[in-house]
């Protein structure tokens, strides 16, 4: 890590042009995954005293923030599904995953993705009650795509959605119960991109800083 130039993005990607060798077994085919692990290296030298910051004096209303690309792992054609949570401007709850299955589409890749936040939103709304912090209205839950919203407000879409197992209806459960409200938000101020897609350091920087991450050298 001490040779490791500095770098302020962590933008990994697998290149599919790379060519594979006859000799699988050759060890030339780490090649693109120490790549990215020297990548990891120079981001984590480049943020080192970059940390998350909890304000003593902020409200404690919780939001969520759900994202998903679609079909980007070359390998196996599957997404990542990533969430954020945010009691009021701190962040207490993030991951990122790669979902079980291929979805047919980018919409029903996010539907997937915001079934994946909810069940998070669910268990932090349960674990405040027990601290006796009560939510007072619904939780805002951001979703950059228009067509999974819609899927989980509108019953109407249901004859399209069959084949997506009834687990992941959870979504409109919660809808109807007034537990959560989807709400749309425009890709470059979606916070969960930050998990789920490589991203060009002036976008990624700019996520970042609206997630109460400041450097301990400069923290204002």
């Amino acid at each position: 890590m001490l040779a490791c130039k500095p770098s302020s993005s962590i933008k990994l990607t697998l290149d599919s042009d790379e060519s594979v060798l006859e000799d699988i077994t050759s060890y030339r085919r780490l090649a693109s995954h120490l790549h990215a692990a020297h990548k990891v290296l120079h981001y984590l030298k480049g943020t080192v005293g970059l940390d998350l910051f909890y304000s003593a004096e902020s409200d404690l209303l919780l939001k969520g923030f759900t994202d998903a690309d679609w079909n980007s792992c070359s390998d196996t054609r599957k997404s990542t599904t990533s969430f954020c949570m945010f009691l009021g401007p701190s962040l207490i709850s993030w991951k990122s995953k790669k979902q079980q299955t291929s979805s047919h589409s980018l919409a029903e890749t996010e539907y997937r993705a915001m079934e994946f936040a909810v069940r998070e939103i669910t268990w932090l709304v349960n674990l405040l009650q027990e601290f006796l912090v009560k939510q007072p209205h619904f939780v805002a839950f951001y979703c950059d795509s228009k067509a999974a919203i819609h899927i989980a407000n509108n019953a109407v879409f249901h004859e399209r959605t069959k084949h997506i197992e009834n687990d992941f209806h959870i979504v409109r459960d919660k809808v109807l119960s007034g537990l959560i409200k989807t709400l749309h938000i425009t890709t470059e101020y979606q916070l969960a991109d930050v998990f789920t897609k490589p991203l060009f350091p002036t976008n990624f920087n700019y996520l970042i800083s609206k997630m109460s991450l400041l450097s301990i050298y400069s923290p204002s």
